[in-house]
């Protein structure tokens, strides 16, 4: 009796000891792939950011096209409200996707806000596709914040 009691406290140790392995081994496959790549643009202040497909479906980035919409006469390109990101000293931005997964902080002039669409003087191109979720997670990749 005491010699099987020996081998099953082996046996269970073995059993712990293999498990605590697996979990200290980095899984080569999450650790080999950037979440975010920044480049910068020639003769550009901003910079291209490119997510890995796992960062981009993990942040939820989500987007909509610049519509444009007559208001009194006056023609606007219109993006939702949601896509607008402020800077410290009053900068107005949106991120807008140049290819898929690529994303470039582009600065935007606003007229005036109508409930979830902003009215834009100066912005991206009719039909360019700007970011409303994720917008502030791209920021910090660009921006490096939290290095």
């Amino acid at each position: 009796m005491q010699h099987r009691k020996r081998w099953m406290f082996v046996i269970v140790l073995i059993i712990i000891a293999l498990s605590l392995s697996a979990c200290s081994t980095p899984n080569a496959e999450a650790t080999s792939e950037e979440p975010a790549i920044v480049e910068a643009l020639d003769g550009s202040e901003y910079n291209r950011v490119t997510l890995s497909a796992k960062a981009a479906e993990r942040l939820d980035i989500q987007t909509e096209p610049v519509l444009e919409e007559l208001v009194d006469g006056t023609q606007w390109l219109v993006v939702p409200y949601a896509a607008l990101l402020y800077g410290n000293n009053g900068e107005t931005w949106v991120y807008v996707g140049s290819e898929a997964l690529t994303y470039v902080r582009q600065p935007v002039t606003v007229e005036h806000i109508d409930g979830e669409k902003a009215f834009l003087v100066d912005g991206p191109a009719l039909g360019s596709e700007v970011v409303t979720v994720g917008g502030a997670e791209l920021y910090g990749a660009d921006t490096g914040v939290g290095k």
